[in-house]
């Protein structure tokens, strides 16, 4: 499991110009779900962002968690995080879970996000996908399972 994180000011995704997904302070996560992962890994991958200290105390010091700023979170799934472009110009993403895995385990990821943050907004799995964002910071991180 890869996921790329951003913290954000606001952002939001669209399906056919329709926004299906808004938030504002707190984190993007684009959810990549390889083809050997599983529920064990998404538990530790929940876990760790939710305890990420990116957010800025009263010093301006990345000191706070996403819990500790009541923020939320934005989960869009992207198999395009195991693309392989070591060889030629096409990707390959023969590394990515299938369909029906991947659906599994992002369900499972957002469910369980869910139980522990009071409020996660959502792409649509499989779908074709507008994201709107403002990063905070910038602040980009990657966070492999």
């Amino acid at each position: 499991m890869r996921i790329v994180l951003q913290r954000v000011k606001q952002a939001s995704v669209s399906v056919d110009n329709a926004v299906v997904g808004k938030i504002d302070n707190g984190i993007v996560i684009f959810l990549g779900i390889h083809k050997n992962d599983t529920k064990q890994k998404a538990d530790y991958l929940i876990k760790k962002c939710l305890g990420l200290r990116i957010f800025s105390d009263a010093q301006q010091k990345m000191n706070l968690s996403l819990l500790d700023v009541g923020g939320a979170v934005l989960i869009v799934s992207q198999f395009t995080l195991y693309g392989d472009c070591s060889k030629g110009n096409r990707p390959s993403f023969t590394e990515a879970a299938a369909p029906q895995l991947g659906r599994e385990l992002y369900d499972y990821f957002v469910e369980n996000m869910k139980v522990v943050c009071p409020e996660v907004a959502t792409g649509i799995f499989g779908t074709m996908m507008d994201v709107d964002l403002i990063n905070d910071g910038p602040v980009t991180l990657i966070l492999d399972a």
